[in-house]
C-alpha cells in the first residue's frame, strides 16, 4: 500500500469519474472537496453564537474574537470555513434564525459560483502618443497589421483606446479623441475585421462610442462604469456589452493616497450600484473590472488579486488588465518593457481565482501560458 498528496487544484469531479464512483457519489463528494473561507462583517455577536453553534453540528466552524461568546461588544467580525457542502446546509438553517441571519443565509450560496469558462483574451491597442507602454501605441497606417497579428496570435477581444488613462494622465477634449480613433475604426468597419473578432472601444465618450457603434464595434470598456447616462443609453440601444471598471477621484489624482475601509467590500458596494444601473437600462451584458492601479496602492492590487474569487457572487465574468503595471516595478523594479513576466504571473494567478479575461499587450504569450495552466489544472 502507498499514499501520494493530491493538489487541492486537481479537478476533482475528473479524478472521481475516473475512480469509478457512482453519480450519485460524485455529487455528494465534488461538494465536500471543496473548502470556502468567507469573512463576515460586522455580525450580531448573539447571531455570531448562533452561526457558529449551527457551523460547527454539521462539521463547518466560524472564526469570532475571543469576548464574542460573552456579548461584551454589540458586534464582531467572523470567518467561516466551510465546504460547499456545508455551506448550503448553513444556508438553509440561517434563513429561520433571528438577529439578521436570514439575510446571510439568504446571501451565502451566491459565493458558491465557480469559473468554468475558457479564458478569453483582449488586445490592447492604443491610438493615443502618451499612454504608458509604447509600443502598444498605433498609427492608422501600422493598426491593420498589428490588428491581423493580434488575431492570428489568438486574441478574442481587441480593445482600441485613444486617451490615456494611466495615472497623472489629463483628460483631452471628445474631439481630440474622435480625431485619434476614427481612421482606426474606419479601418475596422472598411475591412469588415468585426467578423473575425469583437472590438471593444476603451472610451466613456459618447461621440466616439457612437461613432465606433456605427461601425462594427460591439463592447464598451468604460473606465467610468456607466457614470454619464448617454452612455448607458448607447449601450441599450446598441445592445452592446458593456465592462464597467472602479476606480476612484480623476486619473490625475487618483493615485494620491487612495484610501478604502475595506477595498473589497466597498469595491462590490461600487459594482452594487453600477450594475443595478446598467440593468435599469436595459443593458443585458456586463463584464467587470476592478480596475488594478486605478486609484489603489500596491497592497490594495494585491489584496484584489488575492481575492478575486469574491466577485463571482455577481455571477458576471470578471476582466483583469495589471499588462506591464507599475504594481510589477513596485515589486521588482523593471523598465515598462521588461514586465511582461510579472505579467504573466499576476493574470495566471487572477485567472486561478476566478478572473474570465485578461486585457493585455501581448497576446501570443498569454494565449501560450493559459494553455500551459489550463492543462496543468485539468491534468489528474
Amino acid at each position: 500500500m502507498k499514499i501520494y498528496k493530491i493538489s487541492t487544484d486537481t479537478p476533482i469531479k475528473k479524478l472521481l469519474l475516473k475512480l469509478g464512483v457512482t453519480k450519485e457519489g460524485l455529487q455528494i463528494l465534488s461538494a465536500k472537496s471543496k473548502l470556502h473561507f468567507l469573512y463576515i462583517k460586522d455580525l450580531r455577536t448573539p447571531a455570531a453564537n448562533i452561526l457558529k453553534q449551527d457551523a460547527l453540528s454539521i462539521g463547518a466552524d466560524l472564526a469570532v474574537p475571543k469576548n464574542c461568546v460573552t456579548c461584551e461588544q454589540k458586534y464582531c467580525d467572523g470567518i467561516l470555513i466551510a465546504t460547499t457542502g456545508q455551506i448550503k446546509r448553513l444556508s438553509r438553517r440561517e434563513k429561520v434564525q433571528p438577529f439578521g441571519l436570514k439575510e446571510i443565509g439568504n446571501s451565502l450560496t451566491s459565493f458558491l459560483n465557480i469559473k468554468n469558462s475558457k479564458t478569453k483574451i483582449m488586445g490592447v491597442l492604443n491610438a493615443n502618443e502618451d499612454s504608458f507602454f509604447s509600443q502598444s501605441r498605433f498609427d492608422s497606417k501600422s493598426a491593420l497589421d498589428k490588428i491581423e497579428k493580434m488575431i492570428l496570435d489568438g486574441a478574442d477581444f481587441i480593445d482600441i483606446g485613444g486617451v490615456s488613462s494611466r495615472p497623472g494622465s489629463l483628460p483631452i477634449s471628445e474631439k481630440d479623441e474622435f480625431d485619434r480613433v476614427k481612421s482606426i475604426i474606419d479601418i475596422v468597419s472598411k475591412y469588415k475585421l468585426y467578423e473575425k473578432i469583437k472590438f471593444s472601444l476603451d472610451s466613456y465618450s459618447p461621440l466616439c462610442l457612437k461613432y465606433a457603434l456605427n461601425n462594427g464595434f460591439s463592447v464598451i470598456n468604460d473606465i467610468t462604469a456607466l457614470q454619464n447616462d448617454k452612455v448607458a443609453q448607447l449601450a441599450s440601444s446598441y445592445n452592446a456589452t458593456v465592462i464597467l471598471m472602479h476606480k476612484i477621484g480623476t486619473t490625475e489624482q487618483m493615485q494620491k493616497d487612495p484610501c478604502y475601509d475595506n477595498v473589497i467590500l466597498d469595491i462590490d458596494d461600487f459594482f452594487q450600484v453600477r450594475v443595478e444601473k446598467a440593468k435599469r437600462f436595459g443593458i443585458k451584458d456586463i463584464i467587470l473590472d476592478v480596475g488594478i492601479g486605478f486609484g489603489k496602492t500596491l497592497e490594495h492590487n494585491l489584496t484584489l488579486l488575492q481575492n478575486m474569487e469574491h466577485f463571482l457572487h455577481f455571477d458576471l465574468p470578471l476582466l483583469v488588465g495589471a499588462s506591464r503595471k507599475s504594481m510589477i516595478n513596485i515589486i521588482s523594479p523593471s523598465e515598462t518593457k521588461d514586465r511582461l513576466p510579472g505579467t504573466l504571473a499576476i493574470h495566471l494567478e487572477a485567472v486561478r481565482k476566478g478572473a474570465s479575461i485578461v486585457r493585455v499587450h501581448d497576446v501570443k504569450e498569454h494565449v501560450q501560458a493559459l494553455k500551459v495552466q489550463d492543462e496543468i489544472l485539468e491534468s489528474s
